[in-house]
């Protein structure tokens, strides 16, 4: 197991549904941010795949002038899913809850995760999941900055400095035989912490964590 239980605590224990069910059209990283995840998906993402945008709300990053096969998108606000003009489908799920996607083996090429990894409290699970859903040579990105909802993300990633972050995610990933090696991508911000609290422009570190389904697993 990678943690402790106390690690995978938050401090607001209430359903995270109750927490999720107003709508929030709002994006939770900077212009900076955004456009590095989309130039990052322009580069690892091919047209006319499948994708799943796990954890996802009403905008998904993905470049414009790419078209895909179908993009299925998860969440826990119906209403922001909706809004999504990417979205072929959509469902709601509380991973924590439940980590079985509703998925057969080897549905995607592709599964996003944009600033919500944070959140998760069973990891093992949910990547072991990541894993089966996935195609052999399929990728997962998972993304994050220095942003959260601090009293919904779990103790282990409130305690942890941002590099020990993104030695996390990678530990995520090489929990579960049959990914690659995990790569991390990193942009770190050089604006004072005030200022990036603030919301300067490029204040927003980029962080990323990638993996392949090994091809021959």
């Amino acid at each position: 197991m990678l943690f402790r239980p106390n690690q995978r605590l938050k401090l607001d224990e209430t359903d995270d549904k109750l927490f999720y069910a107003y709508p929030r059209f709002v994006t939770h990283v900077d212009e900076g941010f955004i456009q590095q995840l989309t130039d990052l998906y322009r580069q690892r993402l091919k047209p006319n795949t499948r994708i799943l945008d796990m954890m996802s709300s009403w905008v998904s990053h993905l470049p414009e002038e790419m078209q895909f096969a179908h993009v299925e998108g998860h969440g826990l606000n119906t209403e922001e899913l909706a809004r999504n003009p990417r979205f072929n489908h959509y469902f709601v799920q509380n991973l924590n809850e439940n980590p079985q996607l509703p998925f057969p083996d080897q549905e995607f090429d592709a599964v996003l995760n944009c600033v919500s990894v944070q959140y998760v409290q069973y990891p093992e699970a949910i990547f072991s999941e990541i894993h089966r859903i996935l195609k052999p040579g399929g990728v997962a990105i998972i993304s994050f900055s220095n942003r959260m909802f601090f009293q919904k993300a779990i103790q282990a990633w409130r305690d942890a400095s941002e590099a020990t972050r993104v030695e996390l995610v990678k530990r995520y990933f090489t929990s579960v035989p049959g990914f690659t090696a995990p790569e991390a991508v990193i942009n770190k911000s050089t604006a004072p912490n005030f200022l990036q609290w603030l919301g300067a422009p490029g204040g927003d570190p980029f962080y990323a964590v990638v993996a392949y389904r090994c091809e021959t697993n």
